[in-house]
């Protein structure tokens, strides 16, 4: 993989990760975007429709649909939120609570494979690169280089 480029190596790296936890997904009738919206919300207090999607760097039309999804499945349901009258919390029904317990599993199992497979020095370097590589993008270092 050294011959590759950076992108091409992150890429084909979350299309497998992807594709794994879809499989996975599939065999109880969901998919990975579901899982991780399950994942992302408070299982007790609800989280703010408008504050999901920044938090899994979803964009709103992405996640409106599988939000309409899963409140059609009776994963999750729209509260009025008490604080603000205009918003939305997003609840975990009984069936989501569930569902979220199972996509937990799935990536804890996932992390442990990873954990047991590579050195706990390896895995820093990786979150070491990827969080430099997330602030180049973020703080525009790549293409908006003063020079």
């Amino acid at each position: 993989m050294k011959d590759k480029t950076i992108d091409y190596v992150l890429r084909t790296t979350w299309l497998a990760v992807n594709k794994m936890y879809n499989e996975e997904a599939n065999k109880f009738d969901s998919t990975m975007a579901t899982g991780f919206t399950l994942l992302n919300i408070d299982p007790e207090k609800g989280t703010p429709s408008t504050s999901l999607g920044p938090k899994m760097g979803m964009e709103a039309t992405s996640l409106s649909r599988i939000l309409k999804t899963m409140e059609t499945r009776g994963l999750i349901e729209r509260k009025p939120n008490p604080e603000d009258g205009r918003g939305v919390l997003i609840h975990l029904t009984e069936f989501g609570r569930e569902k979220r317990a199972y996509s937990r599993e799935k990536v804890l199992m996932f992390n442990e494979a990873i954990r047991d497979n590579i050195s706990e020095e390896k895995l820093n370097h990786f979150y070491d690169v990827a969080e430099l590589i997330n602030d180049m993008i973020s703080n525009k270092k790549i293409y908006n280089q003063d020079k």
